[in-house]
């Protein structure tokens, strides 16, 4: 009885053991109360952290490397200090000598009237070949020795203007002969005419004849 007992036993310790062999494998879950275990995994931005290896500002400052308005500045070099045109230029009139410059008779100025007594004597005065004074290239003839030093002194206080042609015509851009009769004095200066008619019509914009007049001279003698 011991004995099959016995058997029985051993029989059923093999069977366990067998069936415990063959059985497929079992997982346990896992505690959700226990502690996680994680597996390290790279993080990519923290080997690699494209913004801290190369800032593209702090590594070169457009502004800081080249100032394009300190490296030349347009207005440093003054064009017109380095050159100046009309400093090198003579003044056309004055270069130019003109031969007619003087309204003359036979080479006598102003049909032989002493000038200085225009301001002198408040009127035309005949002069003589005896007191002449050569000045432009004409032969100025005076009623005295006197007036003729006054004039040889500073002639252009005492000369005509415009050579002593036509006032009114050299303000209408042409020359005329003049009448000794027809003159008047402004500001200082001698006007003549070419006659009493036209004198009249001088006196009747005197200022702005005169402003024609010095535009156009001595442009006319070229006409």
């Amino acid at each position: 009885m011991k004995v099959k007992y016995f058997a029985t036993t051993i029989s059923s310790i093999v069977l366990l053991t067998l069936l415990a062999s063959c059985s497929p494998g079992t997982t346990t879950a896992p505690d959700p109360g226990s502690p996680a275990t994680t597996t390290d995994v790279a993080d990519p931005c923290a080997a690699k952290d494209p913004c801290a290896a190369k800032d593209p500002c702090a590594a070169k400052d457009p502004c800081a490397a080249k100032d394009p308005c300190a490296a030349k500045d347009p207005c440093a070099a003054d064009p017109c200090a380095a050159k100046d045109p009309c400093a090198g230029a003579s003044n056309p009139c004055a270069a130019k000598n003109y031969a007619n410059a003087v309204f003359v008779d036979n080479g006598v100025a102003i049909r032989g009237i002493d000038p200085v007594a225009y301001f002198t004597e408040g009127g035309p005065v005949e002069g003589s070949d005896e007191f002449a004074y050569e000045w432009q290239g004409a032969i100025w003839h005076f009623s005295s020795a006197e007036n003729r030093d006054k004039f040889a002194s500073n002639p252009e206080e005492f000369a005509p203007q415009y050579g002593g042609y036509c006032a009114y015509a050299v303000s209408q851009g042409t020359t005329a002969p003049i009448d000794p009769d027809a003159w008047t004095i402004v500001d200082g200066k001698l006007y003549l005419n070419v006659s009493k008619k036209i004198q009249k019509r001088w006196e009747k914009d005197i200022p702005g004849y005169i402003s024609q007049a010095d535009a156009n001279w001595p442009g006319v003698l070229d006409s």
